[in-house]
């Protein structure tokens, strides 16, 4: 299993730059995807926090998810990094489609209409970002190198004791936590320093549903929780299958988690005792 996650972030380096199969050629930046282009490997998930509606962002681009499954939005983008930030606006990064006009590899972009269109950033044609965060007064994205902003426009790099798999920085933006094929690992000072964080097993994937609440996805296919930003955990009594991402929210008292299952969506109020298949 460790191998698994190991080959996940061994990639952390040029190879990050290379495209993952998509057409760099280009037109235009705006016009939304038909209903029959694929989908491919889902990189990650999210709920937009104004709409409300679930979003993956994948090989082929954006998709929300409603009662039919997931239904395409905006160009076609290889969105192999992607994130919400503070303000409700999307950022994502990752290699264009046919019919966009970004950059290869497009480095950070931005929407604002829940990813019909998307506008350049900074560091197109530099960095294709796997790991993406956002939080309040933090970007930070890890393209071979571990970079952090406070904008998404001047950044700085930062060293990181092991390349990370998914970065999730806490709401505050006070803690930045890194999946990596040697555990988690924690840093307080946006990146520069950097503890080990014990957990159950070995983490693929971590969401902050609030500053204190961590959830987790193992690679033995449970659902790791910590309410205390990481200090304890307490294990899902149940393997849900193969889990690459995650994504956490409150829901009054309840914490909703959300997880990527076999190519799938599952969402879970119990940390999957039981779940239901939104797709």
């Amino acid at each position: 299993m460790r191998r698994l996650l190991t080959a996940l972030v061994a990639t952390g380096s040029a190879l990050l730059l290379a495209a993952c199969g998509t057409d760099p050629t280009a037109a235009s930046a705006g016009a939304d995807g038909g209903p029959d282009r694929p989908m491919g490997h889902i990189h990650g998930i999210a709920v937009d926090p104004d709409a409300g509606h679930v979003v993956v962002a994948a090989h082929g681009g954006l998709y929300v998810v409603g009662d039919d499954g997931p239904t395409p939005v905006g160009p076609s983008i290889d969105l192999m990094g992607f994130t919400i930030g503070a303000d409700g606006a999307y950022l994502a990064s990752g290699h264009p489609g046919p019919g966009t006009d970004l950059d290869q590899p497009v480095g950070l972009v931005r929407s604002t209409d829940g990813g019909r269109t998307w506008a350049a950033v900074s560091r197109g044609g530099e960095s294709d970002f796997h790991g993406l965060t956002a939080a309040e007064g933090l970007v930070a994205g890890f393209d071979g190198e571990l970079r952090v902003s406070a904008d998404g426009r001047e950044w700085e790099t930062r060293a990181v004791p092991s390349a990370p798999h998914v970065l999730a920085a806490a709401p505050s933006g006070a803690r930045l936590l890194a999946t990596t094929a040697d555990g988690l690992l924690a840093t307080d000072d946006r990146g520069a320093s950097w503890r080990t964080v014990d957990t159950p097993e070995l983490l693929v994937a971590v969401d902050w549903a609030d500053d204190d609440t961590v959830v987790g996805v193992g690679l033995t296919g449970r659902i790791v929780v910590s309410e205390d930003a990481g200090a304890t955990w307490a294990s899902g009594p149940r393997e849900l299958g193969e889990l690459s991402a995650v994504h956490a929210h409150r829901d009054g008292t309840s914490l909703v988690v959300l997880v990527v299952a076999d190519e799938g969506v599952l969402r879970t109020t119990d940390q999957g005792a039981t779940s239901t298949r939104l797709w």
